[in-house]
């Protein structure tokens, strides 16, 4: 005998309310699942519980991406039927925004390991390899920046020697210098030290007319004292004739 329809509504009972609902959860979950694979479909199901807690499923997880397409999609058939939005498509637009941004909240939190209980294997895989994209270029980016530092710290060292060298080009410079000027002070303070210590040369001229004139002298004073006797001689010569 076939099972007959099932009447719907609501399940008065608490608990097979909840069954029934953890029953039908999962296979709409897998119901979308699957039309995902087989059609290649992009499929987004957001599901809240009578307490409040979310269940969603993604094609690979691209929630927010397909938000993003339904949310354009509406708003161009929404721009083609009125140009005037009413406070009521407001309010859509609203909600529908909110709801985007618990999305996105809740994509972070999940990136950040917390509310992972409502995600099933294949959302942590995919999560763990969207992590795992992340970081790698995470760390790509690190070590460039490090790269790009350590060249910039190196062009930095290069450019200090290269002044450090001309600042001591110019101090042996400069240290020549001075010992040159000092050792030319000390070749004129001994000249001038050797000057004052030896005595002053006689004057060769001075000194030559000096003797000539003594032996003048000396010459005159002998003609004069020969011819003094030989006078005396004389006279006396003719005083005894």
């Amino acid at each position: 005998m076939g099972r007959g329809r099932v009447q719907l509504k609501r399940i008065e009972n608490n608990i097979n309310r909840q069954v029934t609902f953890s029953k039908r959860r999962s296979g709409l979950l897998k119901k979308a699942h699957e039309i995902s694979v087989l059609c290649d479909a992009e499929v987004a199901l957001i599901v809240f519980s009578p307490k409040g807690k979310l269940f969603q499923y993604a094609t690979d997880s691209c929630m927010g991406k397909i938000l993003e397409q339904y949310e354009s999609y509406s708003y161009l058939e929404k721009k083609k039927t009125t140009n005037v939005e009413s406070p009521v498509s407001l309010n859509l637009e609203y909600v529908k925004l909110k709801a985007r941004v618990e999305v996105l909240q809740r994509n972070q939190r999940n990136h950040m390991g917390e509310e992972l209980d409502s995600l099933s294997l294949k959302q942590l895989q995919n999560l763990e390899n969207q992590i795992d994209v992340s970081l790698k270029l995470i760390r790509s980016r690190k070590n460039q920046l490090m790269n790009e530092s350590v060249s910039e710290l190196q062009r930095k060292d290069k450019a200090l020697q290269v002044q450090n060298n001309m600042l001591m080009k110019k101090v042996k410079e400069k240290e020549k210098e001075v010992a040159q000027t000092s050792q030319l002070e000390q070749q004129n303070h001994h000249m001038n030290s050797s000057s004052f210590g030896l005595p002053q040369p006689l004057n060769c001229f001075n000194f030559r007319n000096f003797w000539v004139r003594k032996s003048l002298f000396a010459t005159i004073s002998r003609v004069d004292f020969f011819v003094g006797e030989e006078d005396e001689v004389a006279g006396g010569g003719g005083c005894g004739g």
